[in-house]
């Protein structure tokens, strides 16, 4: 036992190793979802179980935006989960301090790589609306509704309220495709036109609908749909 623990701490040390000198371009995808729970898991050979992660979530992205509960749903412990949401949580932090330091209008790849982080890999759809302010400065990012694999409800009449309640003087629709195809339907072109509608009453800009596909996101306002 003890010679094979020798070997994991020196397996661990070369990649730690690698990690520091080259950079995380030198690791492996399972390299570095081993080398991950070698932390919480020091006295583990953390190999077959970094590789039995990325199959159960068919790679890197599906493992690292899964919620703990499914995570432990497919096996694992609450520590285990736990050490990946972290790292989840901590690039969200990153790439979301990126869209709140400038006008979202302004910085529009910052907001596409944090929505593609947050719902490229969701297995179910999600609304979420960004309210913001007058000089398009994000006031709140907040998830409206969960849904199915093909389609999650948005309620005009309930995202007008909440940017009223906010003080907000504009807002952008965001949902997650997770066919992986950032095409609109018929039905998302349907709802966006009646949020517009609801907005204009009373003042509210509604800037575009972004649909996240895969890799993808699309803007319906770039597309002349709203």
């Amino acid at each position: 036992m003890a010679g094979d623990e020798e070997l994991a701490s020196g397996h661990r040390a070369r990649l730690r190793e690698r990690l520091l000198r080259q950079g995380p371009d030198a690791l492996l995808d399972h390299e570095i979802v081993e080398y991950l729970l070698a932390l919480v898991m020091p006295r583990r050979d953390t190999k077959p179980m970094a590789k039995q992660m990325l199959n159960a979530f068919g790679g890197i992205g599906g493992l690292f935006a899964a919620d703990a509960e499914t995570i432990e749903r497919a096996g694992f412990t609450e520590t285990q989960a736990a050490a990946v949401k972290i790292v989840n949580a901590a690039v969200l932090r990153v790439l979301a301090a990126e869209v709140k330091a400038r006008p979202v209008l302004s910085g529009w790849a910052a907001l596409t790589d944090y929505l593609r982080a947050d719902m490229a890999h969701r297995p179910v759809e999600r609304v979420r609306v960004l309210f913001l302010d007058a000089k398009n400065m994000l006031i709140r990012d907040e998830a409206m509704s969960n849904g199915t694999v093909s389609e999650a409800a948005i309620y005009v009449r309930e995202v007008i309220r909440r940017a009223i309640d906010l003080h907000a003087s504009a807002l952008i629709l965001v949902h997650n495709h997770p066919s992986g195809d950032p095409k609109p339907s018929r039905q998302d072109i349907a709802v966006t036109r009646d949020v517009v509608e609801a907005g204009k009453r009373l003042g509210i800009v509604v800037h575009d609908h972004v649909i996240v596909g895969g890799a993808e996101c699309s803007s319906m306002r770039a597309q002349g749909l709203m």
